[in-house]
């Protein structure tokens, strides 16, 4: 299996970049169906990676083609990789995401992209009774230091329902809960890359099992999960 990303991978985005047409692609289709495949294989190799921690039920790779229908861009092709690891739902919550793209525009991404009303609703609900845990999980030292702050949209004030004044409304106004990290090409397409980017992974692992027994219970925590 392969276990780094090829130098080629960005150089042929690049090119794409400047060529984003479907003449060009379809002369050097050959080429890219090649880095495609060991893109795929390197994502499938960190699906294992994740999966000696975590479980890890579907690895998706996104398809290089834009869906141009309904947007103002019709540029044909996109200039990155991006891919999804899917955990066990629905006792496990939250995801990781690599998005491969040259110029140092490459990133790990996890957490919550788009709960939705009643996951979000009842997150809001715990953030406002007790958000203790959750602070003592994103402010501690060693998590920072990789993942830095929570990211995401929120509401300007407060979401209906809730006290503008509550405390914790920082977190309860939240609509995403994402947290991010950025490489640069020389990082990403080093050897020690993959094995960097599940070492990371791992630290959001607090994170996640705080949010999957939030997500699992009532506000009684009484299981919400039939057996």
């Amino acid at each position: 299996m392969n276990e780094t990303i090829p130098r080629e991978t960005f150089s042929f985005l690049n090119r794409l970049q400047k060529n984003n047409n479907r003449e060009w692609f379809t002369e050097n289709k050959k080429e890219f169906k090649e880095i495609e495949r060991e893109v795929k294989q390197f994502f499938n190799q960190l699906g294992e990676y994740l999966n000696k921690y975590d479980q890890i039920d579907k690895v998706k790779v996104f398809r290089i083609y834009r869906d141009v229908r309904f947007s103002k861009n019709k540029i044909p092709y996109k200039t990155h990789f991006g891919g999804s690891f899917h955990r066990v739902k629905p006792r496990l919550r939250g995801g990781y995401y690599l998005h491969l793209e040259p110029n140092d525009n490459s990133f790990i991404a996890t957490g919550f992209w788009d709960p939705n009303k009643d996951d979000l609703l009842r997150i809001r609900k715990e953030f406002e009774m007790d958000a203790t845990e959750i602070r003592e999980i994103i402010t501690k030292k060693s998590f920072k230091n990789v993942w830095g702050e929570i990211e995401g949209d929120e509401v300007k004030t407060a979401p209906k329902g809730f006290s503008r004044d509550h405390e914790s409304i920082d977190l309860i106004k939240k609509k995403q809960f994402i947290f991010t990290k950025k490489f640069t090409d020389k990082e990403v397409t080093a050897a020690g890359f993959m094995e960097q980017a599940s070492n990371d992974f791992k630290v959001i692992r607090p994170f996640f099992n705080y949010m999957s027994e939030v997500l699992t219970t009532d506000l009684n925590g009484v299981s919400l999960i039939e057996e």
